[in-house]
């Protein structure tokens, strides 16, 4: 082939940028996960750690296939998402009632470390809502949520 010669379709690469849903939506999410690990910093969370151990919590305690449902991760990545949580003490996993099943449950350094990010996540959520608007934040979520539901 020639070196002048791009085999790569330029008009659909266009496109990638200006309307790939995917492309668009992880750059937002980029932005939102990096303002919220920012704000959440003192707790010493993640965020995505923080929405872990926010579901857990929610569930009581769940199985790992449960926590993946909620979460609509891979089992894979949430389990490799749950061994630091449980190496920092946040988190326990017990055998289910067949040994192929986990149990995964706060311990009490999980609840106070969810405690302590609790007021800081919502000092996060709260500076999204202003800065986009309360109208364009539910109209959002709204669309997000049924996204999430009719591509599952």
């Amino acid at each position: 082939m020639d070196k002048h010669t791009n085999p790569i379709n330029t008009d659909f690469l266009g496109q990638v940028g200006s309307a790939c849903a995917c492309f668009n939506l992880r750059k937002a999410s980029r932005v939102m996960t990096q303002h919220f690990d920012e704000v959440l910093r003192p707790s010493g969370l993640l965020v995505t750690q923080f929405t872990i151990l926010a579901a857990v919590a929610i569930a009581k305690s769940a199985t790992v296939n449960e926590l993946a449902e909620i979460l609509v991760m891979d089992r894979t990545t949430l389990t490799r998402n749950l061994k630091p949580l449980e190496r920092e003490g946040w988190l326990k996993s017990e055998p289910g009632q067949d040994q192929r099943t986990r149990i995964i449950a706060l311990t009490e350094a999980g609840e106070a470390v969810l405690a302590k990010a609790l007021p800081l996540w919502k000092q996060a959520q709260s500076m999204v809502e202003t800065a986009l608007g309360q109208q364009r934040w539910n109209t959002l979520l709204a669309h997000l949520v049924e996204a999430t539901a009719l591509l599952r």
